[in-house]
């Protein structure tokens, strides 16, 4: 597979600028995580491992970070979106916030790196 972006280039254009600009807040917090895939979704890969991922279903969009420790710690923050131990979902209409999505990252970082 190529890009992340190239991985969402086939969808529809609100779905795919939606998760374009969750992905590119994520570079730009972790400008040093790579193009991947996991679990067969397009990911960003720190050290070897995911960072996040992010897909659309017929529902909502979807943002992975493989982390229920790092969805648990910004839970008080995502009252009005759906959430599971490892995924938050979200929509075009109601889309993550940007400063949410960079804790995100950097959460995920940290704990990838150990620290």
């Amino acid at each position: 597979m190529g890009s992340v972006e190239d991985a969402l280039a086939a969808l529809d254009a609100p779905v795919r600028e939606c998760l374009c600009a969750v992905v590119a807040t994520a570079r730009s917090a972790r400008p040093d995580a790579v193009d991947g895939v996991s679990y067969g979704l397009p990911a960003l890969i720190l050290a070897g491992k995911p960072l996040l991922a992010v897909a659309a279903t017929a529902r909502h969009l979807a943002l992975y970070p493989f982390s229920p420790t790092v969805i648990d710690a910004v839970a008080p923050r995502l009252d009005g979106f759906s959430r599971s131990r490892g995924t938050v979902r979200f929509t075009v209409d109601h889309p993550l916030p940007e400063e949410l999505v960079r804790d995100i990252v950097l959460l995920r970082g940290r704990e990838i790196e150990g620290s």
